[in-house]
């Protein structure tokens, strides 16, 4: 095997009340005055933002809470107002995923010297928001749920011109530069929230073992997240949020993602891809959508290539006597997983999703930018993909 492994990640620091060094870390980046970027809900947590502001310290100059999982263009432009307003020289986003990418896009548009309606005008013409050549704010991230949005160079966002419009920005400057696990933080999170998160998580493990920009080093890593997620994530489903449980299901999401965004290319694929198509046009959350769809599109996927399920099976802890038997002990796991998760198990359960709407959603599914990653010899056609949504109906 030749492969290619570029990968500079930030510096992670995992551990109880390990947000007490925030400021240590950002003064070994040079930074005075942070500005923290989070959700309302998140925000207005005294349980998450007392500990955060208490290892900030002096360097904490405000909080900007309005970030919204619609992930609107619109509130990356007014954070990049407040950077201006109190002389920011850091962002720290605190939260899920949505919070992290509007950090992300913030720092884009705070360096930029275009317009906000000239950045505007080209998101709506190309989906993407121009990042300008330079030094871009710092980034350090807080997660408080599993999604395994963290260790990304990817930005997503979105915007209404009579129509939404999705994209945003990849770029190496956007990973973060220091990132924060603290298992008390995640116990914050409500119960569904925090389960329909960790199935994302989990299947960034999954896609990572059959990409094909899989390595042997994503390869290790992904095992071992496996490992913690397949004890842990059931466990939490449970509703256990001990310190073992924690530490199973922290520690899995980190490595879930360790080497998923990468300059050259990503180790996600089919199943990211269908959760996109199913969570953008319709209100379910997109760990939903990713536990409805998993076990098809793996059963899809096993009969189209190998997959790597002999590693997927060391991770999962599946034995078997033949291929045909590892590959549905790993779909029967993935759905032990999610049933443990208290997800969603049919596309039927979506409210305003019709079956009517399952060509658009193939269609969908076929364009998006993670289908490149699929394994070698996968290359599904859309008839295919309506045919996985189908079963999922």
């Amino acid at each position: 095997m030749d492969f290619r492994f570029e990968y500079a990640p930030g510096t992670i620091r995992y551990g109880e009340a390990c947000v007490d060094a925030l400021a240590d870390e950002l003064g070994a980046l040079g930074a005075e005055r942070a500005l923290v970027v989070t959700g309302r809900t998140v925000g207005a947590s005294e349980a998450v933002m007392d500990p955060i502001e208490a290892g900030l310290g002096r360097t904490h100059v405000e909080t900007f809470a309005e970030t919204t999982p619609d992930k609107r263009l619109g509130t990356a432009f007014d954070g990049a107002d407040r950077v201006d307003a109190v002389d920011a020289d850091a962002l720290v986003a605190v939260g899920g995923g949505s919070s992290l990418d509007i950090a992300k896009i913030v720092a884009v548009v705070a360096a930029s010297e275009r317009s906000d309606d000239e950045i505007r005008a080209t998101f709506e013409e190309t989906g993407s928001v121009p990042a300008p050549d330079g030094e871009l704010l710092p980034i350090v991230a807080v997660p408080t749920t599993l999604a395994g949005a963290d260790l990304s160079m990817i930005g997503g966002i979105t915007a209404r011109d009579g129509g939404l419009i999705r994209g945003g920005v990849y770029d190496r400057r956007l990973m973060p530069d220091a990132l924060f696990y603290d298992p008390e933080l995640f116990r914050t999170t409500p119960h569904g929230v925090l389960c329909a998160s960790a199935m994302n998580g989990f299947d960034k493990a999954i896609e990572t073992l059959y990409a094909e920009t899989a390595t042997p080093i994503t390869d290790g890593t992904a095992v071992r997240a496996l490992d913690h997620l397949g004890d842990g994530l059931p466990a939490l489903g449970e509703g256990d949020r001990d310190d073992e449980t924690m530490h199973d299901v922290v520690v899995g999401t980190i490595l879930a993602q360790y080497g998923c965004s990468r300059p050259d290319g990503l180790t996600l694929s089919l199943i990211h891809a269908f959760g996109h198509g199913i969570a953008r046009g319709y209100d379910v959350q997109q760990g939903d959508a990713h536990g409805i769809i998993a076990p098809h599109a793996l059963r899809y996927l096993f009969e189209e290539v190998d997959g790597n399920r002999a590693l997927l099976a060391e991770g999962l802890g599946v034995e078997a006597d033949t291929p045909e038997g590892l590959a549905e002990g790993i779909v029967e796991s993935v759905i032990e997983v999610r049933d443990a998760l208290g997800l969603s198990t049919q596309l039927r359960e979506i409210g305003d999703m019709g079956e009517s709407d399952l060509p658009d959603v193939a269609e969908d599914v076929h364009e998006d930018g993670l289908m490149p990653y699929c394994p070698e010899g996968l290359n599904p056609t859309v008839d295919e993909l309506e045919g996985v949504l189908r079963d999922a109906w």
